[in-house]
């Protein structure tokens, strides 16, 4: 009986947070001017609380929505996307990190990591994406490029790179500092670059982990305080934030029928219902599209000393892309393949690729590969059919005169 008022108890409590925490939207639209936000007559979406909102198609890049994007914002806990991001490309997952003093004594969020402590690099990124510790942050920071101020200067690098040029990071954690800022865009770009990286997806879709906690007998058992992971369908990341001067934060993302959107709120009241409401109207703009079919031919190339004069390649696997409120013309389709090939080639080998770009950014590709083996010509044969050949002209030309 205890364990069923127990689970009875959860059961309610888990309802009543979701009732109080998923508001209507003309709630919304009268608590939205407590929070300061300037909502313009043609804003398609008024009742999002947010200060600044945006809703991006991650392959890409294309912004669906956007309200003060712009617009300078302190990230607070949403830095550690970045954080991951050159983490992955800078660390190797499976280095074991020694966690220092400075790092153990972060303040903030925290996975309780302890001075001498050795983890798992791959430990300490899922420790900072699923329950935000800012200690794992620092243990990250300082075991990849010696202290935080270095490391911060390699994520505002990075940003820039990605085209993410109004952000400023001087800490891998983003607690409060006048100089680390962001902005909607900025974050979106960021997310979407991170959604190349397979592991990227993995970490920050993770709804539960266990990694391990030295000298204590049991694991650290995380739960991913990303509620857009349950709430959402095909919720597959990315990053909630809070602190005083940055409000309630999140990137959200989500996965349906092939197309990932990337939303951003920064300082908003009602941070879960404005990503579902961005995310809804997103998902409503834009569609995944059948561009190229896995098997089709699409050139032919010339055989160098094969026992067949040329060779038809096809595509190894299909492709479709996001088109917004189908805008087709703005894609266009690229092949590239040589002239010719010599022999021997065997059936499947790739020989070149067809892309698909969307305005000048390659979005996606597929190999193209032989559809049969050619074999080479036998020395020999070749002799014979020159020799052959040079007797017909002889003859010929004999002939005429």
């Amino acid at each position: 009986m205890k364990i069923v008022g127990s689970l009875f108890m959860g059961v309610l409590l888990f309802f009543t947070v979701l009732n109080n925490a998923i508001v209507s939207s003309a709630e919304q639209m009268d608590t939205a001017a407590t929070n300061n936000v300037y909502i313009s007559a043609d804003d398609l979406l008024p009742s999002v609380t947010a200060r600044s909102a945006i809703i991006m198609e991650a392959a890409t890049g294309k912004v669906l929505y956007s309200r003060a994007i712009d617009a300078r914002r302190y990230p607070a806990s949403t830095t550690k996307i970045m954080t991951l991001i050159v983490a992955l490309e800078k660390g190797n997952l499976d280095d074991i990190v020694t966690v220092s003093r400075n790092a153990s004594r972060t303040e903030g969020s925290t996975i309780w990591l302890e001075p001498g402590e050795k983890i798992r690099l791959s430990d300490l990124l899922y420790g900072m994406m699923l329950v935000s510790g800012n200690d794992a942050t620092v243990a990250v920071a300082e075991h990849i490029a010696g202290s935080v101020d270095a490391f911060a200067q390699l994520m505002t690098d990075k940003a820039h790179e990605i085209g993410a040029t109004n952000t400023n990071f001087v800490n891998s954690s983003g607690l409060p500092d006048l100089n680390h800022y962001t902005t909607a865009y900025d974050l979106a770009k960021i997310a979407a670059y991170g959604y190349r990286n397979p592991m990227f997806e993995q970490i920050v879709s993770t709804k539960e982990k266990q990694i391990p906690w030295a000298d204590k007998g049991y694991d650290r058992e995380l739960r991913n305080e990303n509620q857009m992971l349950w709430l959402y369908k095909g919720g597959n990341g990315v990053k909630t934030g809070y602190t005083d001067a940055a409000g309630r934060c999140l990137v959200a993302a989500a996965k349906q029928d092939g197309v990932q959107l990337i939303t951003v709120v920064l300082d908003s009241l009602y941070m879960w219902n404005d990503s579902i409401a961005l995310l809804d109207y997103g998902f409503r703009h834009v569609q995944s599209v059948p561009m190229v079919k896995k098997g089709t031919v699409l050139k032919q190339v010339k055989v160098i000393s094969g026992d067949k004069p040329s060779l038809s390649l096809q595509t190894d696997a299909s492709i479709e892309v996001p088109v917004v409120d189908g805008e087709r013309e703005n894609y266009r389709t690229v092949i590239d393949v040589p002239n010719r090939v010599s022999a021997a080639v065997k059936k499947g080998d790739p020989i070149g690729k067809v892309s698909i770009f969307y305005e000048n950014n390659e979005i996606a590709s597929a190999n193209l590969v032989a559809t049969e083996s050619i074999g080479k010509k036998s020395f020999f044969l070749q002799l014979f059919k020159h020799f052959a050949g040079t007797v017909d002209y002889l003859k010929h030309t004999l002939l005429l005169s």
